[in-house]
Formats: structure tokens, sequence, C-alpha cells
């Protein structure tokens, strides 16, 4: 071997160590914003979650089962003004605030409820609805880790949609009970986004009716007119467009 490709060898030797090097730094640098975001929601979920017992709070919403967890969202309201909520369906990892900004509709895309750059975002309202709109559209990422909108994956599955049928979305006017109506591996571009405030009984019968032939399976659950109606819309399937639909209609 000569001295030149000595040289070489060592050159390309020092270059993979610093091309793995970099690389593992990356993978740890991804991993620890992945836990940082964790336990920042994590703390979130503690902070807003009381129980009947413990709570003397007059913001802490009532119910009559005492087995069911009330939270306080007082102090999500009073940190950022522009969380609206807690989404929840229990029994899974979907537990976070939604955010609403009407005039920056995708803050937080990716930005964590503090501000900050973060990877994951915090779940929004669309910036079209408000909490009386006839259809509230909340979208969240779909994550590896499991985290965020990720569980919304499991909804493919008829018997998972059939343990887990209820979606509670919690204001500052109280908690709210969906029944899951539909799930749909849709297009960004579907007709159902732009559907916000049904012009009349004949529009939302219309409108939900073209969605229940999207689904995947039949729940049984059928939307009439005068009910509320939550969509949760997350990314699904290997294209940048394709997007999976879990919609649920007020109990």
């Amino acid at each position: 071997m000569t001295k030149t490709q000595k040289i070489s060898l060592a050159v390309l030797s020092v270059l993979l160590s610093v091309t793995a090097a970099l690389s593992g730094f990356m993978v740890y640098t991804q991993l620890s914003d992945r836990q940082k975001e964790k336990e920042e929601f994590d703390t979130l979920a503690e902070m807003v979650e009381v129980t009947p017992e413990k709570s003397s709070d007059e913001t802490a919403v009532p119910t009559d089962d005492t087995s069911e967890p009330v939270r306080d969202l007082s102090g999500l309201f009073s940190q950022n003004g522009d969380c609206i909520g807690w989404l929840c369906i229990p029994d899974t990892k979907l537990s976070y605030p939604v955010m609403h900004t009407p005039d920056n509709p995708q803050k937080y895309l990716r930005r964590s409820f503090y501000g900050e750059y973060s990877q994951s975002g915090v779940p929004f309202l669309d910036w079209r609805c408000d909490l009386q709109s006839d259809h509230l559209i909340v979208y969240g990422h779909n994550m590896k880790n499991g985290t965020m909108f990720s569980s919304l994956r499991n909804y493919t599955d008829p018997a998972f949609c059939a343990a887990r049928p209820v979606i509670e979305f919690q204001t500052a006017d109280g908690m709210e009970k969906y029944m899951v109506f539909a799930v749909a591996a849709v297009q960004k571009t579907d007709t159902w986004y732009s559907f916000i405030h049904a012009a009349d009984s004949t529009d939302f019968t219309e409108q939900t009716a073209a969605f229940l032939q999207k689904s995947l399976y039949d729940t049984g659950v059928t939307p009439v007119y005068g009910q509320q109606i939550i969509t949760l819309s997350t990314c699904y399937g290997s294209g940048k467009n394709g997007r999976l639909i879990v919609a649920a209609v007020k109990l």
C-alpha cells in the first residue's frame, strides 16, 4: 500500500467516524426532544386533572359519576390564552390541550404549549371553527413514538373503535362527549374539511351521509341535524396528502 493510499484510508476513516458521531448526536437529540415534549405534556395533564374528592375549585367541571376524572383547566387558560380546552380519548394515550389561533391558523403545528419549537406541536382547532360550529375539526400529528394523534391509527380496527367509542372534549363551558360514527382514510382535499356550518338540515344530512359512505366500516351511529360533530384529523398513509379521520357526534 502506497503512502498516498494510507493517507486516503486515514482520511476516510476520520470522515466515517465524524459521520457516525454526527448521526449518533442527531438521533440522541431527536430522542431527547421527544422525551422533553412527552414530559411537558405529562406535566400539563397532571396540572389539570383533579379528583372530585379533592377539588373545591368552582372552575372544575362537576360530574354525577365520582369515578370519572374532573379536569380543572383554569391553569392552562391563565398560562396560555390560545388554549381553548382539553381533548381525551379514554383508555388511549390521546390526552392533550387544544389550541385555537384564527389569526395564525398553524401556529402550533411545530410549536409547544409554551411557544418553543416542537416537532410534535400541539393539537389545534381549525381556524374557521368556533366552539359553537356545527363541525369542529381538530388537527394533530401522527407521531412515530406513539404520542399525539398516533392512537387514531388503531381506529382502522372496528373492534378497537367498539371498545373506545367516546371522545371527550372539555372547554370552559364544560365537558362534552362524542360518539364515533365514522373512520375514513381520505386526502387532505376531501370535501369533509370544507363542512364547518350546515346551511340547513338537508345540507347536514347530505354532508354526513356522503362521509359515512367513505367510512372503513359501519359503526351503527348516524348523526342527526342539531348534533355537533367533532373530527380528529392526522396524517396517514405513504403519501404526504393522506389523512385519517375519526369523526364523532355529540351525545
